[in-house]
């Protein structure tokens, strides 16, 4: 079955080589159309991540207040999730839902080159000789040979660095900022590590898919952020005091009478 379906992938990028005529825009145009599919699960995981940022300074008062009574602080947060909206499963289950395409899409970019299809063509418009080829191959050929690898191998790495900072950029909470950005830079070396032995039609596709995150998720930040603006306005609205202007009417004076 599993096979099945990852013959079923490797049909649609072979229609899209077949209308474009290269392997490695049509690896481009199918993770287009992979991340539009999975749009609004993104959005969804996106939304929860902005919303958990939003109260995480809460989260650690009542870490630090009932740390000697766990019964008493899940009550807490129990109580502070239902007033903030908030689902901690909102984030987990899209990426859940969404993992056995991009497994799948994975390991047929993995195995592209073993396919009779491919027939050796495996290109991507000449920048990229062969997709197949990994960076710690393409440098034994030269320098000359590494340099396409290379700035695959920097955009891999470089796309899941620049979410966990574009993320913590707002933070006030100094402590989790530089805790995120450590586990940024070991993330990113881990990355580079990876993609040295990974096929470079993997590195196109995993690039690829996460710029189009980082754009999606910053879409997402931006009109949740433009809508807690509107509700903080709308708030103050509320609560502004009314001026009320009293004129007081000028008495006339009474004509005197003469004697």
């Amino acid at each position: 079955m599993w096979d099945v379906f990852k013959d079923w992938i490797f049909d649609v990028i072979q229609f899209f080589y077949n209308f474009c005529g290269d392997w490695g825009l049509a690896i481009i145009i199918v993770t287009v159309i992979f991340r539009i599919l999975v749009a609004p699960l993104m959005h969804k995981q996106a939304k929860s991540s902005y919303q958990m940022q939003k109260i995480q300074p809460q989260i650690q008062k009542i870490q630090e207040k009932y740390a000697g009574d766990q019964a008493r602080m899940q009550q807490e947060m129990q109580r502070l999730y239902a007033e903030a909206k908030f689902n901690p499963l909102a984030g987990c289950l899209p990426m859940l839902l969404q993992m056995p395409i991009f497994i799948a899409l994975f390991q047929v970019l993995r195995e592209m080159g073993d396919r009779p299809e491919v027939a050796g063509n495996f290109t991507f418009y000449n920048v990229v000789p062969n997709l197949v080829t990994t960076p710690s191959q393409a440098a034994a050929e030269g320098f000359g040979t590494f340099v396409p690898y290379l700035v695959l191998m920097i955009v891999f790495a470089g796309a899941t660095f620049a979410p966990m900072v574009l993320q913590q950029l707002r933070s006030e909470n100094k402590q989790q900022k530089n805790q995120t950005m450590i586990m940024a830079v070991i993330m990113t070396l881990l990355m580079l590590w990876i993609s040295w032995s990974s096929p470079a039609g993997v590195l196109l596709f995993w690039g690829t898919s996460s710029l189009i995150g980082i754009a999606q998720n910053q879409g997402t930040l931006y009109f949740c952020r433009k809508a807690d603006r509107q509700r903080a306005l709308e708030a103050a609205d509320e609560v502004q005091p009314i001026d009320v202007v009293v004129e007081r009417k000028t008495k006339k004076k009474r004509p005197t009478k003469n004697h």
